[in-house]
């Protein structure tokens, strides 16, 4: 086995070869179902786990976000189940507030300590919609691929509403709602290295009662986008004189087993039940959100 264990000079993590790609693999294969690629629970693996704690863990976790959200974008395309004009207004806000939000880690929350406190209460935050959800809406579950009345048809894009079409149900909502949302996300996202896709999608499904069928791949894009995005900052931006670049070969590990792991969480998403799918996501934040709030009063 010790042929297998690999340093990351880097970021001074040691481990086998196998354990990110796999690791990453099992999270973003359930959490892409719900149109999240499984980051907010990654950056907590690499904290505590592989005790990669400096800044660059955040840029770490954008490129694993870069390098696997394509397998699910490309599934949920595929499937005539994507709304462009969802994507583009999470793009348009989420992108500056990354901006932001890497300013903010890098000058506010250099501790990996107080970081930590910080991840649970946006955890906490994210599994309270979760159970929300999962405790006011039925069991429901898709079966067919592509099929006339699983395509998503009509979107366009208003200055006061966007809208589309799913399942025979017409869909609309705020256009500058969803833009305010993406920019106040984007900032955390930006604070937390996930891109923001583990925010939005729960306040998409909730507060503008979008289908996660349809706009799950819509926000894997955004996470796509924005993650690029926060490499580039936190790679070529300097603050305080410094930049954080990612750890490459590590963050391209874990982007490997999430680009198996969304493309095949992608196709079995139309045959789980999205209660059930919530219900296990609410379960395992917050344990992950506890351990960091335990963490941080030495608990």
């Amino acid at each position: 086995m010790k042929l297998l264990l690999l340093n990351f000079p880097v970021s001074g993590v040691e481990t086998y070869i196998f354990l990110p790609p796999l690791v990453a693999f099992i999270i973003s294969f359930f959490t892409s179902m719900a149109g999240i690629s499984g980051a907010f629970l990654l950056l907590p693996f690499q904290m505590s786990v592989l005790g990669f704690t400096s800044p660059a863990v955040t840029s770490t976790n954008f490129l694993y976000n870069v390098t696997g959200t394509p397998g699910g974008v490309y599934r949920y395309v595929k499937e005539c189940r994507f709304v462009w004009p969802v994507a583009f207004l999470i793009l348009a806000g989420i992108i500056p507030g990354v901006l932001v939000g890497y300013y903010i880690r890098i000058t506010y929350l250099p501790d990996p300590k107080t970081f930590k406190l910080f991840v649970g209460c946006v955890l906490l935050t994210i599994a309270f919609k979760l159970f929300k959800k999962v405790w006011t809406e039925k069991n429901t579950k898709k079966e067919n691929t592509c099929a006339l009345s699983e395509r998503v048809e009509k979107a366009s894009i208003g200055m006061s509403n966007t809208r589309f079409d799913f399942q025979g149900v017409t869909y609309s909502f705020s256009t500058g709602a969803l833009l305010i949302l993406a920019l106040a996300v984007g900032v955390v996202g930006g604070t937390y290295g996930v891109g923001g896709g583990s925010i939005i999608a729960p306040f998409c499904i909730t507060f503008f009662k979008l289908p996660v069928y349809a706009i799950a791949g819509a926000v894997l894009l955004g996470t796509f986008t924005s993650s690029a995005a926060g490499v580039a900052f936190y790679s070529l931006i300097p603050i305080n004189g410094s930049t954080f670049a990612p750890d490459w070969l590590l963050g391209i590990l874990f982007g490997l087993g999430g680009l198996l792991g969304m493309y095949f969480g992608a196709k079995m998403q139309k045959y789980t039940s999205e209660k059930w799918i919530n219900l296990i996501l609410g379960i395992v934040i917050i344990i992950v959100a506890s351990k960091n709030i335990m963490r941080f009063f030495n608990i």
